[in-house]
């Protein structure tokens, strides 16, 4: 929702306000996989759910994805054009969802920019800080589940995909920055945040989130 952090993300009022929720986490980390059941589980209260993804969610995010996701650009590039697509996200899809009274769930938003260009990559924070207050000064997500996995799980489960995009294709040391990059960002922003252990099996990642979404 468009409203200031609290200190606690999770509510346990059984009034359902919409919420803005993130799933967060690097490559191989299995959040993807736990998304549609996470939104099935609300529709299931009667709950009209969004579920989108960054970079994408539009048309033209979509064809920015590919662009993204292929070609090599410079960093600045790289950031830019990740922002550019997250402002005609939050615009066409976030923004428009949460005010018809839906949930939105999207698949990564702005800790992604910061774990990825700035812990991966390492542009400048402040410059990155700079971008998310230019593109949504007053929209955070009300709770951010981060999917947390040692890097060398991450990469042997990325070892069975057969198309690797260029971040998946990075070496295990640019993603040990991009974990200690979504560390940073938790760190500064602790009360939106529940760290899923996804090093465990399906099972039992599930039942961490059957924990979170008893008290969403």
């Amino acid at each position: 929702m468009v409203k200031p952090e609290t200190d606690n993300p999770i509510s346990t009022s059984t009034e359902f306000m919409n919420k803005f929720i993130t799933f967060e986490g690097m490559d191989g980390a299995g959040k993807s996989t736990h998304i549609a059941w996470f939104a099935e589980t609300l529709r299931q209260r009667g709950l009209d759910v969004v579920v989108t993804r960054e970079p994408g969610g539009t048309l033209l995010g979509e064809q920015l994805r590919e662009i993204l996701l292929n070609r090599p650009m410079n960093i600045g590039t790289e950031a830019l054009l990740m922002f550019a697509a997250r402002l005609e996200h939050i615009e066409q899809v976030i923004r428009p969802g949460l005010r018809a009274g839906k949930w939105v769930i999207s698949d990564r938003f702005s800790d992604a920019s910061f774990a990825y260009q700035g812990g991966g990559r390492g542009l400048s924070w402040e410059k990155l800080s700079q971008l998310e207050q230019w593109v949504h000064p007053d929209l955070q997500p009300d709770l951010t589940l981060f999917f947390d996995v040692p890097v060398d799980i991450a990469r042997q489960r990325l070892a069975n995909n057969v198309s690797l995009d260029r971040f998946e294709q990075e070496q295990a040391d640019f993603f040990e920055r991009v974990r200690e990059g979504y560390h940073k960002r938790i760190q500064q922003h602790p009360q939106r945040y529940a760290v899923i252990d996804a090093a465990q099996n399906l099972e039992k990642v599930k039942l961490q989130l059957e924990n979170i979404i008893s008290l969403v």
